[in-house]
């Protein structure tokens, strides 16, 4: 039994570490996040919610890139981000979800190949004013669903020629 579970580890790993290779590099650069128009927790500490929110959508990005080729770079410059909805500053602190609120992104990013020749350049201003009516369910479960969702067809419409999977 001990021998079995060894080698469903094992296998585990390699499985893991198999995919993690065939995954198109990311870098994210979050310049001057203290000026970006909304990274503001609702409730918490305001710096361990940016952190999170930085890291939440990193993750999110890399994700997006295991469709493109594994010899491939992308690079984002991130200049401002304004999360879905506002903060009411009461009594209580809450994150208000309306649809005056939408989410916005600006970033720069470039796509390179395994010799750092640029395949794809460009300055982005995404902003999703109906984000309110989509009937994604997707991430309707998870922090920054309406983001995702904004960058998943922004990713999809930019990069479709260039995915592998």
């Amino acid at each position: 039994m001990m021998k079995f579970i060894t080698c469903l580890l094992s296998l585990t790993v390699v499985t893991f570490s198999i995919t993690a290779v065939e995954a198109a590099q990311v870098e994210v650069k979050w310049t001057n996040p203290e000026k970006y128009t909304d990274v503001d927790s609702a409730q918490g500490h305001r710096q361990k919610f940016k952190e999170r929110t930085f890291k939440n959508l990193e993750a999110h990005f890399s994700k997006l890139a295991e469709k493109l080729p594994e010899q491939q770079k992308l690079i984002f410059e991130v200049t401002n981000l304004d999360l879905a909805g506002d903060i009411n500053y009461g009594i209580k602190r809450v994150r208000i979800i309306k649809d005056i609120f939408s989410p916005r992104m600006k970033f720069s990013y470039e796509l390179l190949n395994a010799d750092n020749t640029v395949v794809k350049r460009d300055d982005v201003s995404l902003h999703d004013m109906g984000f309110l009516t989509h009937s994604s369910l997707k991430y309707r479960n998870e922090s920054l669903s309406y983001e995702k969702k904004m960058f998943d067809d922004w990713f999809k419409k930019t990069f479709e020629n260039n995915m592998t999977k």
